[in-house]
Parts: structure tokens; sequence; C-alpha cells
């Protein structure tokens, strides 16, 4: 049976900065606390926790006081940082570069439009951290759209800037795009009332394509993230379309061995917050 550790998988750019950064202040400094978990991967986390690094709620972080604070790749939203200030609190920020730019034109648009009633949309998961942050920007004036029933939040008679959470599928952001333009339209505006944002990270988004063909070359293809990432979910959808036999696994202890009976070669794969490493532990484990 050939095994291969899908070589385009492991960490994004901003997951390994934020780390690193991570390990290196707990080597240097000590015990270090993470404004909510580092990356969606139950894994590394336990991993980091083993070393010294303590994972705290927003709930927590407001009980805070002269300690240091690590902001995940995610970004944090105005207050966080308000509230650091005031606290003595050193914050070690990981925000990603792309959130924080992202951060950054939300912000300017919204101050320089807001009155003129311009409507502010995230395209994107209405829980997830970075929304959040996002949303901070405009004192928390946007419209959320994670499904269909969200467009009814949306007044077609007035301009509307779209911006998009940096992990969702390029495909549906296009098709809500294509979707806001026809209401625009049948509502009697111009379609320029519409102001798209390109806000998708390329990591994410040019990662498809590759994966599509590590997929569909592997007989069995393991799929390896922890379940609440948006970003695993988004790209197992993309495996499973090419392969049937692609599994969803967390854990070495959810291999069944069915799935590789007969299979001449397995490939293995994961989210964008999926270490490197566990991927190795899985091609151990079937060896």
């Amino acid at each position: 049976m050939n095994i291969e550790v899908d070589p385009a998988a492991g960490f994004c750019f901003g997951v390994t900065r934020v780390v690193d950064k991570a390990e290196e202040i707990i080597r240097e400094q000590g015990q270090l606390y993470c404004l909510g978990e580092i990356v969606h991967n139950q894994k590394e986390i336990e991993r980091l926790e083993k070393i010294g690094l303590k994972t705290i709620t927003p709930e927590e972080f407001l009980t805070l006081s002269n300690c240091r604070v690590l902001i995940r790749a995610h970004g944090e939203p105005p207050e966080t940082y308000e509230h650091a200030s005031k606290n003595n609190i050193q914050l070690i920020d990981g925000t990603c570069p792309i959130v924080l730019r992202l951060q950054s034109r939300i912000k300017h648009d919204y101050a320089e439009n807001h009155q003129q009633g311009v409507q502010f949309v995230i395209f994107g998961k209405k829980d997830h951290a970075e929304v959040r942050g996002l949303a901070g920007q405009t004192n928390y004036q946007t419209i959320i759209v994670e499904s269909e029933e969200d467009l009814m939040k949306i007044d077609f008679d007035r301009p509307v800037h779209l911006y998009a959470q940096t992990t969702m599928n390029t495909d549906s952001y296009q098709r809500l795009q294509e979707t806001l333009i026809r209401r625009l339209t049948a509502a009697g505006s111009e379609q320029h009332t519409l102001k798209c944002n390109h806000s998708i990270c390329r990591q994410v988004s040019g990662r498809i394509p590759v994966l599509r063909k590590f997929c569909a070359r592997h007989d069995v293809v393991l799929f390896v993230s922890y379940k609440q990432s948006s970003n695993g979910k988004l790209l197992y959808a993309q495996c499973k379309a090419v392969n049937e036999k692609t599994y969803f696994v967390t854990d070495t202890a959810d291999i069944q061995t069915e799935w590789l009976e007969n299979a001449g070669s397995v490939g293995i794969t994961g989210a964008t917050s999926t270490p490197r490493w566990l991927l190795e532990e899985f091609a151990d484990k079937i060896r």
C-alpha cells in the first residue's frame, strides 16, 4: 500500500506565525494566556497547553490584569485592546496580517460611508471569532449573512458594501454577489450600489485545486481536522466531491480498518488548522 501525506497540507501562514510566536514567548517567559483557542485543532491545543499555553474565554479575559495575553490569528474587536490598555495587559498580537488588512479596510470604509446609508454585509459564520473582530470595526453595525434567510435583513433600496470572512468558499461568495445584484436590480437600484471586496484568503482558495488533484489520485483519503474548524468543513467537502472514499477523522482511533481494504493508495490531508505532525501520526498508524 502506498501512503502519501499531502505535501501542501499543514498550517497556513497565519496559524504557523501565531503558534511560533506562542512557543517562543513560553520558552523565554513561561506561561502565556491565549484568548480563545489558538487554532481549531484539539491535538495541537493539548500539545501547547503541556508547555505552558493557557486558553481563556472572553469572560475570563475581562477579569485579568497585569499579565500577558496572546491574540490568535482570527483577530479581535477594538474593545479587547481597550480593556487591555486599561488593565495593564500586554497583548501579543498574533492576528494574521491578511485579517489585519481586512479589519483596516472595513473600518475605514465604515467611517467614510455609513452616514450615507451604506449597509455593511459580511459573508461568514455568525459566531466565528474573525467575523466578530470584523463587525467590531463598525461598532457592530453590520449584517452577517450565513444563509439565504439572512438576506431578509438587507434593505435592497440602499447601497451594500460586501465583505467575506477570509476562509469562506469563493464559489459561494460569487453566488452571493450575483444574488445581491439581481435583488438590487429588481428593487430598481443601480448595480454599482453593490461594492464587493475580495477578502477571501488566497492561500485558502488556492489550496482547493491542488487538494482536489491530490484526492483524485488516491483510492482512499483521510481528511484530518477538528470538527469545529470552518476551513476543515469547507476543504473536506471539496475532497468528498472528488473522492467518495474520503473520511473525516480527528484522532487515529477514528480509523476503521474496513476503509483500507483493497486500497492500493491512501492519501492523508487536512485543514489549514491541522498540524503537519498530526498528519504524519496518521501515516504511522496506518503503516
